[in-house]
């Protein structure tokens, strides 16, 4: 189920596809940048940020998103040019090089009057959609006779990125010792989010919530496709102060909670994650591994789909929904949206951010 005001129409023409993402260091000297640009006008003070760049040092100040992200493209390329498609990729990001509104100039420089755009996140709400609108329309705004962008619907249900992540939980559960396998316990874990902007995602119609009731619908589609009958549900990742309610239990207090009830093997499944962010190899594969040696429990996490082959196989297939009309496949129970032009929103007032509290002035 797709929105907006585009007609997914063979009648369109497209001559571009834009994959659009979150970006992220590549040296050292870049994560202090990037990350005043992730946090610009959210009041972050200065030492959750160096908190954060040791983070990125842990890794050599380089985000894996950015060399995961050209892989991709590498990949559609090839789709496209196995399924005879003439279309010519670009890459831009929000919050580091190559930024969008550079690639949206490059676009126009090379004669592109009309794109599609593939956002690298596949869900409703504020970050996983909006937001992306938003960058859109920045980038548009920023490059005189712009060509017109298209952005591609929510997918996080499509079938082919679901057997992806089941592939990849059976392969982490073969992972584990033999003997800690039979009892081993299934945790889907995604992007925590401020739980006010959680109840506002997606249109007001539909009660909102829109972001993690998708989240709940892949785990669901994920576990049943990998066999899973017991599985669980967390979020990771949450960078807020701690007055303000985020999405909850956090990956390692539940780590702890199953630890209590004897469970002593896990797979890690990060089932909001379409490749290995820094949340995922940081969170999940130095904190959350951590804290499961701590409590003597086996650990293991599944692969993202990014590297899979059949996500590029996906992505051509959101494309031939507009340029050939293909039907939209999803087996999920819950609304897809996210297709307008332009960066227009989907639906009046959908995904609103919730009013920031003002701070007492310094006495």
């Amino acid at each position: 189920m797709t929105s907006g005001d585009i007609t997914t129409s063979a009648e369109q023409s497209y001559d571009a596809l834009l994959v659009l993402s979150f970006g992220g260091p590549e040296e050292p000297a870049h994560v202090r940048p990037f990350l005043e640009n992730v946090t610009r006008g959210r009041g972050v003070p200065p030492e959750r940020l160096d908190a954060v760049v040791e983070h990125y040092m842990h890794f050599g100040g380089v985000s894996p998103i950015n060399a995961l992200n050209r892989d991709i493209i590498a990949a559609v390329k090839s789709e496209l040019a196995s399924a005879g498609i003439e279309l010519p990729v670009y890459f831009g990001n929000r919050n580091w090089h190559p930024m969008v509104e550079d690639t949206v100039a490059v676009m126009k420089a090379d004669g592109v009057r009309r794109a599609l755009v593939f956002p690298t996140s596949a869900w409703g709400g504020y970050s996983g959609c909006r937001q992306y609108h938003e960058d859109i329309a920045r980038a548009r705004d920023a490059v005189v006779d712009a060509p017109d962008l298209v952005k591609i619907r929510q997918y996080y249900d499509h079938p082919l990125m679901i057997a992806a992540f089941a592939d990849a939980i059976n392969v982490a559960l073969d992972s584990l010792p033999p003997e800690s396998r039979a009892g081993a316990r299934v945790v889907f874990t995604a992007h925590s989010v401020p739980s006010a902007a959680d109840v506002n995602a997606g249109p007001p119609t539909d009660g909102g919530h829109l972001y993690s009731r998708q989240v709940a619908d892949a785990s669901r589609l994920a576990a049943a496709a990998a066999g899973i009958a017991g599985y669980d549900l967390v979020w990771q990742s949450r960078s807020g102060p701690p007055q303000v309610p985020w999405l909850e239990p956090d990956i390692c207090d539940h780590l702890e909670t199953l630890a209590d009830k004897g469970v002593d093997a896990v797979v890690v499944c990060p089932i909001g994650f379409v490749s290995d962010h820094l949340e995922v190899v940081w969170d999940l594969d130095t904190e959350a591994e951590q804290k499961a040696g701590e409590l003597r429990m086996a650990f293991a996490r599944a692969s993202t789909p990014g590297t899979d082959a059949r996500f590029a196989r996906m992505v051509v297939e959101l494309v031939r929904e507009h340029l050939d009309a293909v039907p939209a496949r999803g087996i999920g129970s819950v609304p897809r949206y996210g297709t307008t032009l332009n960066g227009r929103r989907c639906h009046l007032q959908c995904c609103e951010q919730p009013t920031r509290p003002a701070r007492a002035p310094a006495s």
